[in-house]
């Protein structure tokens, strides 16, 4: 039996300011929850930085009780030192996710921006415009995080729902498929 809703938490991770972003997905409609940005850089000490990150997004899990968490993969950069601080900040909200037993996807940033604007090399204003088309809001965000980390729940649901495209219907072959998908052919 299908669950008719469900919460999809998607994080933008960073030590500086990692975002958040949170839909609903009702009747196979998405609904913006909540958007926003934790700011651990104002914390000196890097461990407890770490530690803000893991109490803050098992805070999320606890209190919207998403059944999905994404997170964007780090991007290969040439400084090995923020790389090192990226790849932390993402682990602990990894294992936040894991410690409230959720999945974890991981998204490519170009795989993201693809999914939500149709272009991999999309820049962060045009995902947001799309997001806003998408989940019907006005309001820009005052961090990009924000917006980065909501396109990384906007992305998982569409790959959650390509992936069931088609599910229960089995086909023996492409005429077979083109019978019962007459709409895919091109005239």
């Amino acid at each position: 039996m299908h669950k008719k809703s469900s919460i999809i938490l998607g994080i933008d991770p960073g030590t500086i300011i990692m975002g958040y972003g949170l839909v609903k997905v009702e009747n196979n409609k998405i609904y913006l929850l909540e958007m926003g940005v934790l700011q651990p850089g104002k914390v000196k000490d890097s461990y407890k930085k770490l530690q803000l990150i893991f109490n803050t997004v098992s805070g999320l899990i606890t209190k919207y009780k998403p059944d999905s968490f994404a997170i964007e993969a780090p991007f290969f950069g040439k400084n090995v030192q923020s790389m090192l601080k990226l790849g932390r900040a993402q682990g602990v909200a990894i294992a936040a996710a894991m410690r409230h037993d959720l999945d974890v996807t991981e998204y490519a940033p170009k795989k993201i921006k693809q999914s939500i604007t149709g272009n991999g090399n999309a820049t962060k204003e045009q995902v947001l415009k799309m997001l806003q088309q998408i989940l019907s809001f006005t309001e820009d965000p005052k961090h990009n995080d924000a917006s980065d980390a909501l396109a990384v729940a906007v992305c998982h649901y569409y790959q959650q729902k390509t992936s069931l495209v088609g599910i229960g219907e089995k086909v023996t072959g492409w005429k077979d498929f083109l019978t019962k998908n007459p709409s895919k052919i091109k005239k």
